[in-house]
Formats: C-alpha cells, sequence, structure tokens
C-alpha cells in the first residue's frame, strides 16, 4: 500500500461516495469499500492508472472529472503547481459549499506547498503528519471563477519558429515544458528537416511541438501522436488545431510503445523519464528496445536524448547501428533506419 493511502486509512472520515484524484496503484478504494464507504470513483489522467482501475471501479480518464454526485473528494498532490490549481477549481465545483477536499502527498512532494493552494477557497485543517506525508483538508467556503474551470483558461501558448515557418504552441497544466520549448526539444527541430516522408509515430508527444513542425513542412504526411498522459494528448489536439493541421494527425493512449500495433515510416521521440517525482526510465529504454519492431523496412528513428542515458548502446543493440547527429547543450540527436 502507497504511504499516502496509509495515511488516508488511518482516519475514519470517509463516508457516501469519495472520488479518488490522482491516486497511486494499490487497494486503498477496496479498503475504503470495506470500511463502510458506498461508492469509489476515480479520475486519472494517467493511461497506466486508467488500466489498472477499469476493471474494478468507475474511472474516468481525461482533462475533466466525470460530472456526478460526490460527497468527498481525496486529492494526490500532482507534480505541477498549476495543474493543482486546475484541479481545485474542477472539483471545487463538483461539490460545492460546505462540502470537504482532502489533499494527500509527500512531504518531499511539497505537500505544505501544495496546501497553501487550497486557502482562498475555505478552512484548511492539517489532520496529520505521517509516513513522511501529510494529509490535510478543506472546508469549501467560496468557489472559483466558473471561467476558471473552462479549458481555455489554462491553455499557455508560445510560438516557435522552425525554418522560417512559425508555429503556435498550445499546452495545458502539467504537461512538459508547458509554456516554453525545452532545450532538448529545440536540439532536435533543425533536422526535422532531414526527416524521410510517410507515417510518423511521435511517442511522448507533450505538447505536440515535434508533431507539428513535421506535419507544417510536409502537408500531406499522417501522423500519430502518443503520450500516457491526457493532458498532452489534449494539448497535442490543441497544437494542431491552432496551426490549422488536425487533419494530419490522431492521438492515442498508451502506456508503452508495445501497447501500439502498427507500423510506421518513422519514429521520432523526446522520449518523456519522469513520472511524477520520481526518474523513470523503462518506457523511453522499451523505445529503444521496441522500435524498431514499429518500423517498416527502410523505416527511420530519431531521438533526442539527454547525454548522461545509454540509449545509443541499446539502439545499437537493436539496428545494428547508431548513428550520433549532434551533440550539444548537454542532448544528443540519434538516427538509426532499418
Amino acid at each position: 500500500m502507497d504511504a499516502k493511502s496509509e495515511v488516508i486509512l488511518r482516519h475514519e472520515y470517509w463516508q457516501g461516495h469519495v472520488l479518488l484524484v490522482n491516486p497511486p496503484q494499490d487497494q486503498l478504494f477496496q479498503s475504503l469499500v470495506q470500511s463502510g464507504v458506498d461508492r469509489v470513483s476515480v479520475w486519472t489522467w494517467n493511461f497506466a492508472d486508467r488500466h489498472y482501475y477499469k476493471s474494478h471501479l468507475d474511472s474516468t480518464f481525461g482533462i475533466q472529472p466525470k460530472t456526478d454526485e460526490y460527497d468527498q473528494i481525496i486529492i494526490f498532490v500532482p507534480k505541477a503547481k498549476t495543474l493543482l490549481d486546475y484541479i481545485l477549481a474542477q472539483c471545487i465545483r463538483l461539490l460545492g459549499i460546505g462540502k470537504s477536499i482532502y489533499l494527500v502527498g509527500e512531504k518531499k512532494a511539497g505537500i505544505e506547498r501544495s496546501a497553501k493552494q487550497l486557502q482562498g477557497f475555505g478552512k484548511t485543517i492539517k489532520l496529520d503528519s505521517a509516513r513522511h506525508c501529510q494529509l490535510w483538508q478543506l472546508v469549501i467556503d467560496k468557489l472559483p471563477s466558473e471561467k476558471a474551470t473552462h479549458l481555455d483558461t489554462w491553455i499557455k501558448h508560445y510560438p516557435i519558429e522552425v525554418n522560417g515557418k512559425t508555429l503556435k504552441i498550445c499546452a495545458l497544466p502539467g504537461v512538459f515544458s508547458q509554456d516554453h520549448l525545452d532545450v532538448g526539444t529545440a536540439q532536435l527541430l533543425p533536422y526535422l528537416s532531414e526527416v524521410k516522408s510517410g507515417t510518423t509515430l511521435d511517442f511522448g508527444c507533450g505538447a505536440g511541438v515535434i508533431s507539428a513542425v513535421l506535419a507544417k513542412q510536409d502537408t500531406n504526411r499522417k501522423i500519430t501522436a502518443v503520450d500516457i498522459d491526457a493532458f498532452a494528448l489534449r494539448s497535442t489536439e490543441l497544437t494542431f488545431a491552432e496551426n490549422q493541421l488536425s487533419e494530419q494527425l490522431t492521438t492515442l493512449a498508451i502506456t508503452d510503445i508495445q501497447d501500439i500495433s502498427d507500423q510506421f515510416d518513422i519514429v521520432v521521440s523526446n522520449p518523456p523519464f519522469h513520472q511524477g517525482i520520481k526518474t523513470h526510465y523503462q518506457a523511453s529504454e522499451n523505445l529503444c528496445q521496441f522500435a524498431k519492431q514499429r518500423l517498416y523496412p527502410q523505416g527511420e528513428l530519431w531521438i533526442v536524448a539527454n547525454r548522461f542515458l545509454n540509449y545509443p548502446a541499446l539502439i545499437e543493440t537493436e539496428f545494428g547501428h547508431c548513428v550520433l547527429k549532434d551533440d550539444s547543450k548537454g542532448f544528443k540527436i540519434l538516427y538509426a533506419n532499418r
């Protein structure tokens, strides 16, 4: 059992219909039901968590919770401050005045800082501090503005220019590099003009920067953008819509490249290696190991990676070669073809 869930189960506040927001993959929901809670639901934007919960209970995967009657909401603190603000706006309006929202998180993940974000909406109480975690309660006496629940309010926009063409990027809270172009992707962009034509898989699409550049430079290119995060997938869709490129795009929620059965002419990625506050390399390492199986003959793999990661060796093992296109500013641009 996750430590945050253990802190929740130290208390007997839980009753009625409880919504768990961003919960870890454990048996908390079963323990709550056994303790007398009438019903437990889940809202998650992580597709791996959705896959875990879908066979157990009512779960929603997406950027908004299911509209329903909830008695209590327990939020597991996300990494991004702006994402918590967005979640609070959604959940507080769902519950209404007089009901309680509970916030739980690890001390090292900044739960005390996050608890301060509750203060504008009512009385806050620290209920517990154990297992290196804290549990806070908000008794709602003020609702966020209706505007705060609208998606457009939370979109960050920024322009990028590649090969004389300008694109406007749209990114939602919690999405990697939400308000600026990250260094790794910036290193990759000049090389995208070398990418061959054909069907393209963007693995870990984020806000859709790489996909949008490829679509803009080749209007016949069909792109499948995949990510584990619902906010990333929606951001990519918004970016393509903003630049009149939507007809070229298909988005797909996945947990790993092995979830994909189709083959492509190109696989391109600035692969993710963080989940929450932890560093997690498995999905990116699997990309290097299994990308060849997702490529047609003569298909290409393009990856930008932190210099310290051992992706060249993994790629060379599978493809028999790995071409280093660039090594600067802490990142490597890697290329291989089947």
